[in-house]
């Protein structure tokens, strides 16, 4: 009797354990799954910024440095609207610029623009200068894990003239939701002549899907 007594306590006692152990775990999805909200840019920024993240991507192959950024949505916003916030104007603009992914390119040769190292030769600049302004929808391509490919929609490629430590131009992409569905993506950026051969960052898509929030107003 006494027996059956210990061995019925026993397994009270480790069915209690282990709705302990799925509620920590219930609470830890919640918790991992939950958006996070910064009240500045600043720790907008810095959250993004941390390579844990995976938001921040950075490679360096030989003289070259490319860094990828991936641009939030209420940076955007919050940038768009200035002073004048109201709910309407953030909800608008958040479906609006919600409809594509947004990314920071930059790319360095020895901590200086990319034209800057073809400066001296004006058959290799005037090349490079046209690739850069006109023909980054033939560079620079998303591909799924199942090699679905996304080319880009548009991006923007400020001229500094030499005052910059780095080319950089913001590369956006529809938000396809059969690929954000997928465990991860490639940004491929092709070789722009400095024998770097295909550069590609690999992207966790969860990341992207629950991107932090920021608290605009």
């Amino acid at each position: 009797m006494k027996c059956i007594q210990v061995n019925k306590k026993l397994r009270t006692r480790l069915c209690s354990l282990w709705k302990g152990v799925i509620i920590l775990l219930a609470i830890c999805i919640v918790v991992s799954c939950t958006t996070k909200q910064f009240d500045s840019e600043q720790e907008h920024w810095a959250n993004i910024k941390n390579t844990e993240k995976g938001y921040y991507h950075e490679k360096v192959i030989g003289a070259i440095k490319y860094e990828l950024t991936y641009r939030p949505t209420d940076i955007l916003v919050k940038q768009e609207l200035g002073e004048n916030a109201s709910i309407a104007a953030v909800d608008s603009l958040r479906s609006s610029y919600g409809k594509y992914l947004y990314f920071n390119l930059s790319m360095s040769s020895n901590g200086q623009e990319l034209l800057n190292s073809r400066s001296r030769d004006k058959n290799a600049f005037g090349t490079m200068v046209s690739q850069l302004a006109f023909g980054m929808k033939d560079k620079v391509q998303l591909i799924s894990k199942s090699r679905d490919t996304l080319s880009l929609l548009d991006y923007n490629y400020p001229r500094m003239y030499g005052t910059s430590k780095s080319t950089n131009m913001l590369l956006i992409f529809p938000r396809d939701e059969a690929v954000l569905n997928q465990e991860y993506c490639h940004i491929a950026v092709k070789d722009f002549g400095f024998e770097t051969g295909e550069v590609g960052f690999k992207l966790y898509l969860k990341f992207l899907k629950n991107e932090p929030k920021l608290n605009i107003l």
